[in-house]
């Protein structure tokens, strides 16, 4: 994972400023955890959080919230961020979210798992982030976990560079047929899932559905996001 935390790392205040240009899918996404989240004070893990955007919003209205990251960056800025908000994260850890330190102690009532499965190549990988953001919650709490479209790349490669599927159409229907992202250096190592694979990923994990929310993307956005939510069973 070290090509993602340095392309985060290198990203620097665009990953902050994104949710700026893409409103409508930070407005959707904070409208869904309104209305799933247990109320504040409850405590929340936001696993691959970046500089913090939604876990200072969730602070900022009462919420206890952990906030852990590969990038060291990005956390540096979450803290000015949060500082600047005016408001206070119980922690913030750098780690993977496939290997969670035990410092990083549960349970908590709700997970945020939004980024980490769009850098995770194989399905074994998405199933252990999973598996992995289910040790730190309550029986019964709220798995709330993002993935990119499966035709995202598609989408924008037709907003902004038609050609791309003609000029390499071997790579494309890669991309297409196995949803992995593995060369260039606008999204390095990037797993696009297919609509009919999420809900299996998930309840494999011992996770109800709840929700399946597409959230649609900016014209300007580089991809589109499709928000899930899912709740523990008891």
């Amino acid at each position: 994972m070290s090509r993602v935390a340095s392309f985060y790392d290198a990203y620097g205040e665009r990953e902050w400023l994104r949710l700026e240009r893409h409103r409508t899918e930070f407005a959707v996404t904070m409208r869904v955890l309104n209305a799933a989240l247990p109320p504040a004070p409850a405590r929340v893990l936001d696993l691959g959080g970046g500089p913090g955007r939604y876990s200072v919003a969730l602070a900022a209205q009462g919420y206890q919230v952990t906030l852990v990251d590969l990038s060291a960056t990005q956390l540096a800025q979450a803290h000015d961020y949060a500082e600047r908000s005016a408001v206070t994260l119980e922690a913030v850890v750098q780690a993977d979210a496939l290997a969670l330190p035990a410092t990083i102690s549960g349970p908590y009532d709700a997970v945020l798992l939004f980024g980490p499965l769009y850098h995770l190549l194989t399905q074994a990988e998405r199933a252990q982030a999973v598996a992995e953001a289910c040790t730190r919650l309550r029986p019964g709490g709220l798995l709330a976990a993002t993935f990119v479209s499966r035709f995202a790349p598609f989408r924008d490669a037709a907003a902004k560079d038609p050609l791309w599927i003609i000029q390499d159409p071997a790579y494309t229907e890669h991309v297409l047929r196995t949803g992995v992202h593995d060369r260039g250096e606008l999204f390095p190592q990037a797993y696009f899932a297919h609509p009919t694979e999420v809900v299996p990923l998930m309840e494999a994990a011992g996770l109800t559905t709840q929700a399946l929310i597409g959230v649609e993307r900016n014209v300007s956005s580089t991809f589109g996001h499709e928000s899930w939510s899912n709740a523990v069973h008891t």
